[in-house]
Parts: structure tokens; sequence; C-alpha cells
């Protein structure tokens, strides 16, 4: 029997293979393209899939292939090598292929929709706006701003860069657009040319200057950027991405949350020109895959987004930059669990550039890469400018008289700083307003009905709030259990922190920055601009203000609560306090003011934290990795979790049962299987939860393992009564 043309399609769906199906009809051969998108019948339903290969196989009497409904792109999306990074990643992570693809198309591609135009509204200035002052516009202060921006732009500025600037920004432009003194217009967002107006060159110190001339642009390579805060590890990225666009090729910049791309779209446009692509969450669909054509496209010279941006086609890449490469946001935690900083040294030896991983406080995992000479380590010892390292030091609060979580020391320190006329900023990571809501009479706590956690008080709404599965319910004013009216809160949170300062420092500018106070778009942006302008005078907030940011003016630091990362089930607690104490302390004495930093703790003595307050982070880290050396654990072991959840409290574990005899008799030894045990968090969401962690001395061992077992593991009846999940490089055991 003749041959016949078969399309491999990744479709999206939890199953670990590809998919065969015969060509739409009247579509030949050489409309075919790999990288392509598919519609394709799946089920009962249709599903939108990406083309990977074409094949000739002989017909197999008896099997009838199902055939394509429609090609959806004139050209593929993807290159030969965007295909076998994204395959690549789907085994390494032991994830579905079609939902590995998924995760990187924009929301309205991976529906089957069709691609937006690859252009952008731009906004400028009319003849009429070009005469209007704006001291003019007192009462109407965006419009003011508006004016400024779009002034030094002559030849126009997109929305989303006017957002970028004071946020929302569409019904002030409208409302100018109404007095024409603005005019909208579309174009390709094609690049601009840096002008001549950006094109001075920084002024480098030794230590950056030294960093950037290491770094070889021709090739692989990657780079362990290892900068004490403060130290302008920016200033080399900026002078690295500028020397790859002007060689034509392209950058990606990746930060780890969606608070920092603001300022950095900024330096980076006044820099390079206006042509930056954004890739985040925080943006609209439409907009975000305009953004994505033109970085595929090769438009954009410069990609600049958080995690998933790394699964953007980049067909010029020549570097590529994960700041703040420690932080535990590039770890996707549900869905495609991939790690963007490792498969950012993936992408950029397939695409033979270097990498820079930035950070302060680097993972151990990096560090013992550096140390291994797999990294070349690159390090900025000293501040940019005349700015010095702020000391620290350790507030003792045993038997101290607290007010919502501060010592009288803290309390006069920031009295102090405030009557010089300085900023301060205050640290404690957990929003609400109180942790614990109890009755005095008969001990009754608030809990969570569907978690094994306590439920927190949040007094603005009156809310109680689980912030592990996110139900809520009013708080009554009578205790469910006995009927008396003397509930109390325990603890505190940034809202009580926030009502207490107010009492004590009645005549300041109090800012509280979390995740409730940010949900509006555009709302961080605007509160971290009020604090550049100096608006605010006592800044409060999570781990949202503890990286990044640059406050000149704030010359106190003061972290209220650190001990639970002393004592943490998870052997990275420590690693995670000590990089969170000297990121926050960090954003104290940036400019010329000194700084100084106080931490608050019940266990002063603990060598850990004495390690950190005397030597730094490095001196922590080397204690820390001998300690993981000496327990075999990462990053001198590789380790694989695998996570089991049902509403059934025995479903769980027969099904991790099942799984660790299985795995025990294909590992034949070569693997550690510690488990299977209860979650730490047993109760999730109102499903019982279990894992099983695998651990080997070399990855090989778990690459050559888990394809067979979790082919395995797919086929148990057990299966079928849970919802199991493989996490590779695991970051988190909640």
């Amino acid at each position: 029997m003749p041959d016949q043309l078969i399309l491999r399609v990744a479709v999206p769906a939890p199953l670990y293979h590809c998919f065969d199906y015969l060509p739409p009809k009247g579509v030949g051969e050489t409309d075919l393209l790999p990288g392509v998108r598919v519609s394709v019948p799946f089920g009962r339903g249709d599903r939108c899939g990406v083309l990977l290969e074409l094949l000739h196989a002989p017909r197999i009497e008896g099997r009838t292939l199902k055939r394509a409904h429609s090609i959806l792109d004139d050209q593929p999306l993807f290159r030969p090598a965007d295909l076998e990074l994204l395959v690549w990643a789907g085994r390494y992570y032991q994830h579905p292929v079609g939902e590995v693809f998924a995760n990187a198309l924009p929301v309205r591609l991976r529906k089957g929709q069709p691609p937006v135009p690859v252009l952008n509204t731009f906004w400028k200035l009319t003849p009429l706006g070009s005469r209007q002052e704006p001291v003019t516009l007192k009462r109407a202060p965006k419009q003011a701003q508006l004016l400024r921006l779009l002034a030094e732009a002559p030849d126009g500025l997109t929305q989303n860069q006017l957002s970028s600037h004071i946020g929302n920004c569409l019904p002030v432009l409208q409302a100018l657009m109404r007095k024409e003194w603005v005019v909208a217009f579309e174009q390709s967002a094609s690049l601009t040319a840096p002008s001549a107006a950006t094109s001075a060159t920084y002024r480098l110190n030794t230590d950056q200057r030294q960093a950037v001339d290491a770094v070889d642009l021709e090739c692989f390579g990657a780079y362990l950027l290892d900068g004490v805060t403060g130290s302008g590890k920016t200033e080399v990225y900026l002078t690295l991405a500028r020397r790859v666009v002007n060689a034509g090729k392209q950058a990606l910049i990746l930060v780890p949350e969606i608070g920092l791309t603001p300022q950095l779209i900024r330096r980076f446009e006044r820099r390079l020109g206006q042509g930056v692509a954004v890739l985040h969450s925080g943006l609209g669909e439409r907009e975000r895959e305009r953004a994505w054509h033109m970085a595929r496209l090769g438009h954009a010279s410069v990609v600049l987004g958080t995690r998933s941006a790394l699964l953007t086609p980049l067909p010029r890449l020549g570097l590529v930059v994960v700041d703040e490469e420690h932080d535990l946001s590039y770890k996707q935690q549900d869905g495609f669990r991939y790690s963007a900083r490792d498969l950012a040294v993936i992408l950029s030896q397939r695409s033979d550039c270097p990498v820079i991983l930035g950070s302060a406080t680097p993972s151990l995992e990096t560090l013992q890469n550096a140390r291994s000479g797999r990294y070349h380590h690159l390090q900025l010892t000293n501040r940019a400018g005349d700015a010095k390292q702020s000391p620290m030091n350790l507030l003792d609060i045993r038997s101290v008289r607290l007010e919502a979580g501060m010592s009288p020391v803290l309390i006069e320190k920031v009295r102090e700083t405030l009557n010089e006329g300085n900023q301060a900023l205050l640290f404690i990571n957990r929003r609400g307003y109180a942790p614990i809501v109890t009755c005095h009479d008969c001990g009754w706590v608030a809990e969570c009905r569907r978690c094994d956690a306590r439920m927190t008080l949040h007094s603005a709404s009156g809310i109680l709030w689980c912030h592990h599965c996110g139900s809520q319910r009013r708080l009554d004013p009578n205790c469910p259990e006995c009927g008396a009216d003397d509930l109390r809160s325990l603890g505190q949170g940034t809202e009580r922190v926030e009502e207490v300062l107010a009492q004590l420092f009645p005549e300041a500018g109090i800012v509280r920055i979390d995740r409730d106070t940010t949900r509006r778009k555009g709302s961080l942006d605007k509160l971290l601009e009020g604090i550049r302008k100096g608006k605010y005078s006592l800044l409060l907030g999570t781990q949202m203000l503890a990286k990044g940011h640059h406050f000149p003016d704030v010359t106190l630091v003061g972290i209220l609560d650190v001990d639970q990362g002393l004592f943490g089930a998870d052997y990275r607690a420590a690693e995670r306090m000590a990089q969170q104490i000297i990121q926050v302390s960090g954003r104290a004495g940036r400019a010329e003011k000194p700084g100084r930093v106080l931490i608050q703790t019940r266990h002063p003595d603990h060598p850990m934290m004495q390690l950190l307050i005397k030597h730094g982070y490095k001196a922590f880290a080397e204690e820390a990795l001998a300690e993981r050396q000496a327990a075999a654990f990462p990053p001198f072991s590789y380790q694989v979790l695998l996570r089991a959840e049902a509403p059934l409290e025995s479903a769980p574990r027969a099904f991790l049962d099942e799984a660790y005899e299985q795995g025990v008799a294909l590992a034949s030894g070569r693997v550690e299987f510690w488990g299977p045990v209860p979650a730490p968090m047993e109760r999730r969401a109102g499903r019982y939860r279990a894992h099983l962690l695998l651990q080997a001395n070399q990855r090989s061992e778990l690459q050559r393992l888990l394809p067979q077992w979790v082919g395995f593991l797919a086929g148990l009846k057990s299966a079928r009564r849970v919802r199991w999940s493989i996490d590779v490089d695991p970051q988190e055991m909640f």
C-alpha cells in the first residue's frame, strides 16, 4: 500500500504523547509547516494544537486516522529550534507536551483565534497640544504629566509606554483627544534605533566594567552576577543589552514580579529606544499577544517580562538575563512546573548566547554551579556611587512589650528617622489584620473549614480569609462555640501595623503595599511613584517591597519578624530567610544618605542568624552549602516530588503506595524513595494531600526512571481517584 502523509500534533490534553491526523482536505504537503496551529477533532469537540512534524508512513489495515479540520496560520509561530526546546522541556519536567505548547502560546492563540494585527496605537501631540503649558493644568495633574511625556517623544508613545509611567491613562488620553490636544495613529511597533538622546554611555565603575568585559557575547556561557544590593547590576544588564541590540540581536530580560517591570521599562527605553516588548500577566490579552508577535517576528530587540516570557520564540536571541535569579516566582508551582531560571540556561545554550543570572543573594544551586566552575562567577562588591552598605543590628524582643509587633526601640528609631526628614520602611511578610481570631472565654479559634489552617482577619472588610484556599466568611460578633462576645485577634499583619503607625505618627504619610492594596491595574506603580516623589515618609509592606526598588530617601529598614525561617520544616527555610533579610535590608542607604537596618528576633543567639549579621550572605551560604552537602540535599543531589490529592483521606496514600512499589522495582536501588507521607498541610481546599519524594545523586538516574514510571502511574486504577502531579526539581514541599 502507498505511504500516507501524517500530521503529528501536540494537542493540549493531560496525556503524555502526541496525536496523529490526516491533513485537512485540499491541503498539500507544501502548505504544512511544523510550528503552525492546527484545528483538530478531539473527543467530542475540537482542539487547537501545534503541528510538530510530518510523517510518511505505510497505511495500516484497520487503522483509521481522523482528519484535521484546518491549518490556522499561514506561517509557523514556532521555529524548529523552538519546537525542540519545548518538547525537551515537556520531557524533562514530565508534563504533557500539548499543554507545554499551550503555555507557550498567548491565550487567544491557544483558543484557535486569529492572530491580532502587529500594529500598535501610538499617541502624539497635535500642533494645538504642543502649544499648551502643563503648568496651567494644576487641577488635572495626569493630563499635565501626559503632555510632558508626549512633548519629549515627538514620534509618539504607545498606551502601554504611557501606562508604565502613570498607570491607567486611557480616560486621560480620551479627554485630551476631545480637546484636540492629542491624536491617535497606528503603525508597526518595530524597534526604533537608539536616538542621540539615549545614546550617551553610562560611566561604569571598575567592578561593573570588569563584569561587562568578562561576558563573551559571541557564544554560550553562564554567568553569575553576584552583586550586593545597590551595586548597579541593572547597569551591567543595560550595557550588555545595548551591545547585543547594536549587533542586530535580541535581548531577553526576565524579572520575578510585575511590580519590577515599570521602572525597568523606563530605564531600558531611555537607553535603548522605544522598542521594548513587555510580557506579563498584568497586560490585556490583545496587548500581550501583540508584544508576543513583535518578539517572535524579531521586531522587538528587547523583550522584558516575567516567568512566561521565557517561552516566547526569539529568532535573533543574543542575550538572556535572569534578574533576582534566586526568586521562588521563577518556578511555576502548578500545571507545567518548569523553572524559568533553569530553562533560561538551556535556551541560551541552544541559542549559543550568554545567560546572566543576577542576584545579591544567589540561590545555593547557582552558587554551587559557580564554585564548581560550570558558571563564571562575576562579583560586584561595592554599592554604586557613594552609597555604603547599611549595618544590620538585631533587636532582642524576648520579654519586651510590643505594639502591633513593634518594639519600643524600633518605634523610637522610626520617630528619629521621620524627624530627620527621611523615609522609614517596615517589613512584615503577612497581610491582613491578624492571623488568629480566638474566643477569650472558651478558646475557640477561627479555622478554615476546607484547610488545616487558621483564617486571617481582614478588618477593613470584616472578613475572615484563608490565604491558602481563598475561602472567606464574615466574622460573627459572637463565638460560634459558646456564644460569648469576647472575640480577640492575636498577632499582626500589615493592616494592624498600619493602624498603630497611624496612631503613633499621625502627621506622617503612610503607604501600605501588599496584595490587598495593589489589586487594581496600575495601582502598584502609582504607589511606588508616590514613594519616590516623597509623598509618603513611612513605608509598610510585604515582600512586594523587598526587592529591586530604589528608594534613595529610605535610611531605616525595620524587619518585624523573621524567626519562622530559623525553624521551618522545609530545609530551604533558612536560605529563604537569609535572602529575604538581605533583600529587604538593601532598600536602606542606597544613595548618599547612610542607612541602618534593625531586625527583631526572639532568637538573637541563633548561630545562622549571627553568621548572617556579622559576616554577610556569602559566609552564610558557605555554611549552608556545607550543611546541605553533609545531608546530601540539593544541590548535591537531585529530587522529584510526586504529589497526590483527593477528597477522600485514604485515596492519595493508596495511590502513592502503588507508585512507591513500582518505582522501587524500576529504580533498582539507584534512586531513594522517601514516603509516602502526608503533606505539611494535609488538607487544603477540601482535599487531602500526600507526597512521595525521590532523590538521586545523579540527575540522569531520575531522568532514566521517570518516563517509564510516569507511564505506569497513568495506568493505575488508583490514579483515577486522585489528582496527581510530578514536580521535577521542586522548590517547595507544601
